[in-house]
């Protein structure tokens, strides 16, 4: 049993070495699907999925302004082929392009974030390249000169300046929509339809320069999207362009539109439906044990669970040990890894702006011994 201690000081984001015991095992399990069909795809999500629940934001994007620090330590223990738990937006397909997991499970309280992730799903579809994906994204025409070679700051620079059309905002909703449920016979509720058209709509609104409090600052959620509001919202002068062209703390640029590699495998896996969006709260009964137990039936090991800072509303709520409970279950290993997002000095690449000092101490290792 391995125990990891830390006293972070700034906002960051931490990799917990996984002080999970080590399973073992002699028998030789099926893989992982190489895809879902469409049935599968979504009979998995539902089957997985808890009853909706609420949160205060409605999450259209990370406020983190380090996540990418823990990538380049996270790469030399993780092993990649395996599965990638997460929860959230979009920070969950830097961390996927970067351990290229075989199968991914997002795993999020609130209905609003899965009609997010199927939003993704549609878009990476109908894009053959990021600036494609970006222009859909915000509802932008393309600008002249992006190409595949393009750097992330390249292209996000072009689509600062360029403005948002209605036009291009109904196309790309109406064909969000005709992926989703003419292509792939997906049964949306009017409710999902809601939800991906509050997403499409703010993206469009605010650009690429939409941050964390953008959206609820000036509008008001379908009760589907699960944001409760009535707190003030921190974006840390956080933007979706600032997120995609940041680095590593080490001058790797490692975000999800930081390369067509990256992209291409994203949209390869959301192609395959492995990318599954869940509705579950990490301190219920439901979601992260039906995960773990499809996961053993398949014969998969999870690379990383991302966790974003969801530890201290379950500390808040007295939930912790729900929390450790469940995650006891995940099929794990030495190599599997947890990433988390707390308040501490980086230890993965530099200095956070910012940043406040408060001290926590940390130990995973209760969740052992739920075992």
């Amino acid at each position: 049993m391995k125990r990891l201690h830390f006293i972070p000081n700034t906002k960051s984001l931490f990799l917990i070495a996984a002080c999970l015991i080590v399973v073992a095992s002699g028998r030789t399990a099926p893989p992982v699907p190489a895809e879902l069909t469409d049935k599968q795809f979504w009979s998995l999500s539902k089957d997985l999925s808890e009853e909706d629940g609420f949160f205060r934001s409605d999450n259209l994007l990370s406020n983190e302004t380090s996540f990418q620090y823990v990538i380049p330590e996270l790469l030399k223990t993780a092993k990649q082929g395996r599965v990638y738990l997460g929860v959230g937006p979009e920070q969950n397909f830097t961390y996927i392009a970067a351990l290229k997991p075989a199968m991914a499970f997002i795993i999020d309280i609130r209905h609003g974030n899965l009609d997010v992730h199927l939003m993704y799903k549609a878009l990476f579809e109908l894009s053959k390249d990021r600036a494609e994906f970006v222009s859909r994204l915000f509802s932008r025409k393309r600008p002249d000169g992006l190409t595949a070679t393009s750097t992330a700051a390249e292209i996000f620079d072009a689509y600062l300046k360029a403005e948002g059309s209605k036009e291009i905002y109904e196309e790309n909703l109406r064909a969000v929509e005709d992926v989703l449920i003419k292509k792939h016979g997906l049964p949306l509720t009017a409710g999902d339809l809601d939800g991906l058209r509050w997403a499409l709509s703010n993206y469009y609104q605010f650009g690429p320069s939409i941050n964390y409090g953008s959206s609820l600052s000036v509008n008001v959620p379908p009760t589907i999207v699960g944001a409760t509001g009535g707190y003030g919202f921190g974006s840390n002068g956080v933007t979706y362009a600032s997120l995609m062209t940041s680095d590593d703390g080490t001058g790797q640029y490692r975000s999800y539109l930081g390369s067509e590699e990256k992209f291409a495998f994203i949209k390869d896996l959301e192609a395959r439906n492995l990318v599954v969006p869940v509705v579950g709260d990490f301190s219920g009964n439901k979601a992260i044990r039906a995960v773990a137990d499809y996961l053993k039936g398949v014969g998969g090991m999870v690379s990383a669970f991302y966790l974003s800072n969801v530890e201290q509303f379950l500390f808040q709520d007295g939930k912790w040990n729900r929390f450790c409970s469940s995650v006891a279950t995940i099929p794990i290993d030495e190599a599997s890894m947890f990433i988390r997002s707390g308040r501490g000095r980086s230890r993965f690449g530099g200095s956070v702006q910012n940043s406040s000092t408060t001290n926590m101490l940390l130990d995973l290792a209760p969740c052992l011994e739920k075992r």
